[in-house]
């Protein structure tokens, strides 16, 4: 497999230059970035129904801080497990992190199905947030690693576009099951558990990275010479040092993980704070139309999906076309403009959901400058861990969006006002991103 990282003729289809086993791995990326979508959005969905079923009747006055609390715990092990998990990825593989990533989160999530009270539910979903959080990295390494230089792009929006694909099947699932009552939430999560399956296929299918195996054999060379007292290369020393510790040790990497972490930040306060208001904001404009704000709120969810799956692909075929820089700047830019248009512009509903499609391409889409730009900034000993960093680290601040949002919309007045203070994050994005090199087209780092 190592001939997947060497481009194919010009004059040939990017599409056809790839092998089956190159198509195999996007497939398997992409379900599983998908399930943890459906995972995810399920919890948002059924949040409110859990809670009115787990907290004694004179609890449910603080529902909306319960639901808050239980949203923002998954992320935070959402953060919790995509360190831990990248980290793994460097040190046993990515095929075999990506397997355990997929059966922990199927387990843990069947497992939430039947919790008792709201400790037992919020400590289930933690666990379903570390595990959840765990295979990204995974995926997106393996992406970057047996894709062709031209296509990588292409390959991590594919990837990237399951997270939004994930977000639809939750909502159509939602739709069929909530009318079962109200045990309801209980039949959604145990569907969780299907992605098991996806790693009976993925064992027999998926090849392990042939770079990272070159780099496991070296990291095992060097670690024998430490042993026996053999002076290290500068390469030894760097294979044998903790990855974490590694990302922070060389003075180029350390700077390049400043900048990117500053627009993962930008990126990731964007996606779960003003996102997750779309919806509400939506439903409160189309009932003081006379409009039934529910179904509104599932119009405004569906629109505002189907824009963050074709920003997801999109971005990644505009960065092989034009560049990963220009795109990913251009991304963080609209994304800003878009977000008074959407919410300043007019309270006509049905506009409204053509905004939220558009601005749901640059807020969300956005994300995937980081499976297309990232693997191209690191070496392959430490590629996993500095993308599970990148990744999740900023979901430590992040998580706190859920449990505030409630104040931060009263305190600044409606949704529009709150929602342009969070997005002055993006001049984060903006200013990092012309520091960081292009990458376009180049070989992945050894």
């Amino acid at each position: 497999m190592q001939s997947a990282t060497i481009s194919p003729p010009v004059d040939t289809p990017w599409y056809r230059a790839l092998s089956k086993k190159q198509w195999q791995i996007l497939i398997a990326s992409n379900l599983g970035w998908m399930f943890d979508g459906f995972e995810n959005y399920a919890l948002i969905l059924t949040a409110g129904t859990v809670m009115l079923q787990l907290l004694p009747p004179e609890q449910h006055a603080s529902l909306s801080l319960y639901v808050g609390a239980a949203i923002g715990i998954n992320l935070l092990g959402w953060g919790v497990g995509g360190m831990l998990g990248g980290i793994l990825a460097d040190y046993i593989g990515r095929k075999r992190m990506m397997v355990i990533a997929i059966l922990a989160y199927s387990v843990m999530t069947g497992l939430s199905a039947f919790a008792w009270n709201f400790w037992s539910f919020v400590v289930l979903r933690f666990l379903v947030g570390v595990a959840v959080g765990s295979e990204w990295a995974t995926g997106s390494s393996m992406m970057a690693e047996l894709w062709p230089d031209r296509a990588r792009g292409k390959g991590a929006g594919l990837m990237q576009c399951g997270l939004g694909l994930g977000f639809f099947v939750a909502a159509l699932a939602w739709l069929f099951i909530a009318p079962i009552g109200e045990h309801a939430w209980r039949a959604m999560y145990l569907l969780g558990v299907l992605p098991a399956l996806l790693t009976l296929w993925i064992r027999r299918a998926i090849p392990e990275s042939a770079l990272w195996e070159a780099v496991k054999a070296k990291r095992d060379a060097a670690r024998e010479r430490l042993r026996s007292g053999s002076a290290l290369s500068t390469s030894d020393e760097q294979l044998t040092r903790f990855t974490l510790t590694d990302l922070f040790t060389d003075t180029t990497v350390r700077r390049r993980t400043i900048l990117v972490f500053l627009m993962s930040l930008a990126t990731t306060v964007g996606f779960w704070s003003v996102s997750t208001w779309v919806p509400p904001f939506i439903a409160s404009v189309a009932g003081r139309a006379g409009l039934p704000a529910a179904k509104w709120a599932s119009y405004a969810g569906m629109a505002y999906t189907l824009g963050s799956i074709t920003g997801y692909v999109l971005l990644g075929f505009l960065a092989d076309a034009l560049g990963r820089k220009p795109v990913t700047i251009a991304f963080f830019v609209l994304a800003f403009v878009m977000t008074p248009i959407l919410f300043f512009t007019t309270t006509n509903p049905y506009w409204l959901l053509m905004l939220a499609f558009v601005s749901a391409i640059f807020s969300n889409g956005q994300y995937t400058w980081m499976p297309v730009w990232l693997p191209e900034l690191y070496p392959t000993r430490m590629r996993a861990t500095a993308l599970a960093f990148a990744f999740n680290a900023p979901r430590f601040l992040a998580f706190l969006g859920p449990l505030l949002a409630g104040a931060m919309i009263v305190s600044f007045g409606g949704y529009g006002q709150a929602a342009m203070v969070l997005v002055s994050v993006y001049a984060l994005g903006i200013l990092a991103a012309p520091f960081l090199p292009e990458t376009k087209g180049k070989p992945l780092p050894e």
